[in-house]
């Protein structure tokens, strides 16, 4: 199958090619600096040469080297909402400048971004930090708009970079804009805009309904809490300036509410988000008290056995909390932390073993499991079934480190019956159990980020296969029964890592919860291909389905369990 065509790029207005050359030229050089600032006068035209520069940037089949990735444009905006609509086109889940900048560093594609009318902007100032701080990556190009004479202008151009001041006559081509401006008449100044909607905000109706930008610039300027209202938008600004009905921002602004707020909130929000697809159930945010906030979550397991009805959940800091599934209420904690805790598993009889950083696994008693008594215990004085299991997949895990060149350290971890499932960074998914070789396969270019299994029902009289779901950092979801050869397609794919994956049976129904890096959770109905989606405002690091069908979601600002509706 051969590429189309190249697009055609258009000249630039006014006699601008000259200015536009330079532009193509500085995208095209590597070793041109990473920031372009291009200034002038009132009216000179900055806008629109960048608006040429995008229009055909952004086109399907440009050239990489002169592709635009991401473009906001700044009047109105402030630092905050700018990543929050950069990490949109990114594919980036941002709630502020440093995780966008964060997220930028760890990925190493070229990425070109353009900001017309910095000046125009509700913060200039905390826009030129993002600014210099994109511009310092050296895979990221920037191209700022600012008008000349201004602070913002000159802090852009203290340093390094490419200025192009387009008040200087080596920009235009005077021929060529004499032909363009015969060709094109002077059209009227515009109107004024039309006034701007009002709105209020300590009315959650009011503010689910209204524009969204508007209310986050609104709510950035206040300095009141609004009842709560207020942190909560901040909190999940990101999902909640996504275009979508007013139900399902209120669905959002709900679960990002603090319980220090208005107590009467909660109630209104759960009315102004009975249209939406996800009912609420409970929602802990950072900084709530009654019960606390778990903290920022890694990993969350439903647990069975005797940790039925609870939430295994561990947090940023290798801390492991048993929570009630039903109250999110604390019901206890793992006596030792695991720093670099990367994943959580509970295996049936109160135990928990977890995976760190190094690839290690730690297992730790949750709850007492029922034990032999008597003759019966004397006669079983070894160790149990389970305990062999975990020995020997804490062994294999040692094992997978310890090669030379450590490509098959594990990095994702689940438990699965009388068998626990590894993920490892070279892609390749393996389980074990006790007394057999290990089965893998290899499901994934690049690491394993996620895997989730089930026992699915093969027979009236109970038989059952393990069915694993894994996740990539490839952003693809696939499906793989260990008995059997890997499915050949992929579940799910998008352009995006994948962060957590979660599957269980709901009556005679197989259900699919993926968590991918750019904020986006879905549910998938497998058997009939039904699709839901949440967006938190955040990166979801952890999902669980609990013993009814819920769905738990974890992030860096809150624990939400939600029931579809």
């Amino acid at each position: 199958m051969t590429a189309g065509p190249t697009p055609r790029w258009s000249r630039p207005a006014s006699g601008r090619e000259p200015a536009a050359a330079a532009l193509l030229s500085w995208l095209g050089d590597p070793r041109a600096p990473g920031l372009a600032v291009v200034t002038g006068a009132e009216g000179s035209g900055k806008s629109r040469l960048l608006a040429w520069l995008i229009g055909h940037g952004t086109r399907p089949g440009t050239v990489s080297e002169r592709r635009i990735h991401g473009f906001v444009p700044l009047p109105g905006l402030t630092a905050t909402t700018a990543a929050w609509m950069l990490g949109e086109q990114l594919s980036i889940a941002a709630r502020s400048p440093g995780d966008l900048l964060a997220a930028l560093a760890t990925d190493r594609r070229r990425t070109v971004i353009a900001l017309p009318e910095l000046h125009s902007a509700e913060q200039p100032g905390s826009l030129v930090d993002l600014v210099l701080g994109l511009a310092s990556l050296a895979h990221v190009r920037v191209l700022v708009e600012v008008r000349s004479g201004t602070e913002w202008a000159r802090a852009l151009t203290a340093g390094p970079c490419a200025r192009m001041d387009l008040d200087e006559p080596q920009w235009t081509d005077e021929a060529r804009r004499a032909s363009w401006e015969a060709a094109h008449p002077a059209v009227p100044a515009a109107q004024d805009p039309e006034p701007e909607e009002s709105f209020d905000l300590d009315d959650p109706a009011s503010v689910c309904a209204a524009d969204p930008w508007s209310v986050t610039t609104a709510y950035e300027r206040s300095a009141e809490s609004h009842g709560g209202l207020r942190a909560a938008w901040l909190r999940a600004g990101a999902s909640l300036t996504r275009e979508q009905p007013a139900a399902e921002r209120a669905l959002v602004l709900l679960a990002a509410l603090g319980d220090a707020g208005d107590p009467r909130l909660s109630a209104t929000l759960a009315s102004l988000a009975r249209d939406a697809s996800w009912t609420v159930v409970w929602h802990r945010v950072r900084g709530d008290v009654t019960p606390p906030w778990p903290g920022p979550v890694r990993s969350l397991v439903a647990g069975t056995g005797p940790l039925a009805g609870q939430l295994v959940v561990a947090d940023h800091q290798g801390t492991v909390r048993i929570l009630d599934a039903g109250s999110a209420d604390s019901v206890g904690r793992l006596p030792h932390s695991v720093p670099g805790l990367r994943a959580a598993a509970e295996h049936g009889d109160g135990t928990v073993a977890v995976l760190d950083e190094h690839g290690l696994l730690h297992t730790q008693r949750a709850a007492e499991s029922a034990k032999p008594k008597g003759v019966a215990a004397l006669l079983d004085d070894g160790p149990s079934v389970r305990e062999r299991l975990l020995s020997a997949a804490a062994e294999y895990a040692r094992h997978q480190r310890d090669q030379r060149d450590q490509r098959g350290k594990v990095t994702a971890l689940t438990g699965a019956g009388d068998r626990v499932v590894l993920g490892d960074d070279a892609g390749t998914v393996h389980v074990v159990t006790v007394g057999a070789e290990p089965r893998t396969a290899a499901l994934h270019q690049g690491r394993v980020t996620a895997v989730a299994a089930t026992a699915l029902p093969v027979s009236a009289a109970g038989d059952t296969v393990t069915l694993l779901y894994t996740g990539g950092a490839d952003g693809t979801v696939r499906a793989w029964a260990p008995h059997t050869d890997p499915m050949p397609e992929p579940v799910a794919a998008r352009n995006c890592a994948v962060n957590a994956v979660a599957v269980a049976m709901s009556g005679a129904t197989l259900v699919l919860a993926i968590a991918w890096a750019d904020g986006l959770v879905e549910h998938r109905v497998l058997d009939d291909d039904r699709l839901r989606t949440f967006h938190p405002g955040s990166q979801a690091h952890a999902l669980a389905f609990t013993a009814d069908g819920d769905l738990v979601v974890g992030t860096d600002e809150a624990l939400v369990r939600l029931r579809a509706r």
